[in-house]
């Protein structure tokens, strides 16, 4: 029984080329995920400026939509492994500028937002590239597997790096968390170098030229409006992200409501990586699970409920339960809500590497890292302006009821998407 819960490892076993992509992705954003650390307490150093460090999501956010939607439509036009490949070795020069800055003394709190600038845009190229190369190179009935193998690695990422960063920069300075990084990106460099060339299938001569441009950008959002099911992966993303992102509420849940500052609000970001983690642990059986569009709307109700959980473990630090127990219980919250976060990303993305054909997999990997990345700002910024006016608590309560709620209202609305039958993908 509990071998059947544990991690499908088939993908490492059937292919060699997904071993190795999977190892270097992995290493490689442990250190990018440790340069995000080091980069904000550089910033923090040089500016004692809190405004100065939010300033740095800006320098990452832009650049990721912008060249989200343009490196999804290079991926579907062009040699994926190339994409990868030339985008990844921009990302590799980033790492080592900012090792070179902090090894030569710099002081430039505008050449460090240049760096995350572009590393931003490198990753936002690379990564639709790399997620549309996975249905090339293992059967399509493998993908559940795979996406848990990779929702597990970020996880760890999300985890492992930030608390490697704090050693490193005690240790050495922000010089030593730049190098790593920079070693752990020729993990991926190498795994896409091994790499076969993955050029577009055979085009349709009556859909007329491929070029990467606007209109090829176009084309995919396009595309979205005659694919219901594949549209509603992201609809179902943006409606818990909008109405349940909780992160706005973690500072004042540390430094007032349940107490502990610092510490108490790492925890918080920590307890839904290490919930997904779990999560993966224990993901045997999600390679059989054939309603798939009705395990995202399960799964991002789980997500809504796991907010409001954490929500009443706010309310009740404020009346007579102990900020101890309130503690254990929005940790738990958060755990569950991550879990379920991370069973919702691994049907998202088979269901849009699987329905989607080929010619489209990039432009739409493209359009997910948009909603990924913007989806959780705009969630933030309307939390805030909620919090304001009727308290962190009750924001997270009534947040986590609507995501709920809006669950129930897309079930209703799209019932082809709850019938979804991943035997037979369609888009």
């Amino acid at each position: 029984m509990l071998r059947s819960l544990l991690p499908d490892l088939t993908p490492f076993r059937v292919s060699s080329d997904y071993r190795r992509l999977w190892t270097g992705f992995t290493l490689s954003n442990i250190g990018s995920q440790m340069a995000v650390v080091a980069i904000g307490l550089q910033v923090y150093g040089l500016t004692g400026s809190t405004a100065s460090v939010g300033v740095v999501g800006l320098f990452a956010l832009v650049p990721l939509v912008v060249m989200g939607l343009y490196g999804g439509a290079l991926a579907d036009h062009l040699d994926r492994r190339t994409v990868g490949l030339v985008a990844t070795l921009v990302a590799f020069a980033t790492s080592v500028a900012a090792a070179a800055q902090a090894w030569l003394g710099s002081t430039s709190v505008w050449l460090l937002y240049g760096i995350v600038a572009v590393w931003s845009g490198a990753f936002a190229v690379s990564s639709p590239a790399r997620s549309s190369i996975y249905p090339r190179i293992l059967p399509l009935e493998q993908l559940p597997a795979a996406n848990a193998l990779s929702v597990f690695a970020m996880n760890t990422a999300l985890t492992a790096g930030p608390l490697l960063a704090g050693v490193l920069v005690d240790w050495g300075g922000y010089r030593s968390a730049y190098t790593v990084d920079a070693c752990l990106t020729l993990a991926a460099l190498h795994s896409l170098w091994r790499l076969h060339a993955i050029p577009p299938e055979p085009h349709d001569e009556t859909e007329g030229p491929r070029r990467a441009g606007l209109r090829s950008v176009l084309d995919g959002f396009s595309f979205l409006r005659t694919a219901p099911n594949v549209r509603m992966t992201f609809v179902a993303d943006i409606a818990a992200m909008l109405l349940a992102q909780p992160r706005v509420l973690f500072p004042a849940a540390g430094a007032v409501i349940l107490g502990g500052g610092a510490r108490t609000v790492g925890a918080l970001y920590a307890a839904a990586a290490v919930g997904g983690i779990l999560a993966m642990l224990l993901s045997g059986r999600l390679g059989g699970v054939r309603r798939q569009g009705l395990a995202i709307l399960v799964s991002v109700a789980g997500w809504g409920v796991g907010i409001a959980g954490l929500g009443v473990a706010l309310l009740a630090a404020d009346g007579a339960v102990s900020r101890g127990h309130a503690l254990v219980a929005a940790l738990g919250a958060m755990a569950f809500a991550g879990a379920a976060d991370s069973v919702s990303a691994v049907f998202r993305t088979t269901i849009l590497q699987s329905a989607a054909p080929d010619r489209m997999r990039g432009r739409l990997q493209g359009v997910f890292i948009v909603v990924v990345a913007g989806g959780p700002r705009l969630g933030e910024l309307a939390g805030g302006g909620v919090a304001v006016r009727i308290g962190e608590g009750w924001t997270a309560v009534a947040g986590g009821l609507a995501c709920v709620a809006a669950v129930v209202v897309l079930a209703l609305l799209q019932p082809g998407f709850v019938r979804y039958d991943a035997r037979h993908p369609t888009p």
